[in-house]
């Protein structure tokens, strides 16, 4: 891996240049963050102290953050997964976001482009529940207009 010189310090992870075995690396965590490094070393064809040297360097980078924990969901069978699509006054952005913030069904808040300036990802235990957030989204001061999808099922789920 090589890094653009710096004179102040490590480089931000968007200078940084990744090579074929930081990516092969990057690929393996993805796959499973919990991997010996014993391991990931015997994957990606080097000494373990290389791959512990790649990792620290990737780490030290920015270009991994951090190390989560994936688990199956614990509302059961039966959750209503929904996206709802939110245009916003852009003015009330700041406080729109903060009281979205509050609400616990939202797990994901995306700015996204096109006719609608938010995505919120949402989780309730009945379509009665969700029409319950969907109209206080609707009521959140600055919030012009909503489109909603109940999701059906996962096809596919990558790790990012």
């Amino acid at each position: 891996m090589s890094k653009s010189a710096s004179p102040k310090g490590p480089s931000p992870a968007s200078r940084i240049v990744l090579d074929d075995l930081d990516h092969q690396l990057i690929e393996l965590l993805k796959v499973n963050a919990r991997l010996p490094l014993v391991n990931i070393a015997k994957a990606l064809g080097c000494a373990r102290s290389t791959a512990q040297l790649r990792l620290k360097a990737l780490e030290d980078a920015g270009v991994i953050t951090g190390y989560t924990v994936s688990v199956s969901s614990t509302r059961g069978p039966n959750v209503i997964r929904a996206m709802v699509l939110i245009s916003i006054e852009s003015r009330h952005e700041p406080s729109v976001m903060r009281e979205l913030a509050k609400r616990h069904e939202i797990t994901k808040l995306y700015s996204v482009s096109g006719r609608y300036d938010l995505c919120a990802m949402l989780l309730t235990d009945s379509t009665q529940e969700l029409d319950a957030v969907i109209d206080r989204i609707r009521n959140v001061q600055g919030v012009l207009d909503t489109f909603s999808t109940i999701v059906l099922s996962t096809k596919l789920d990558r790790p990012e």
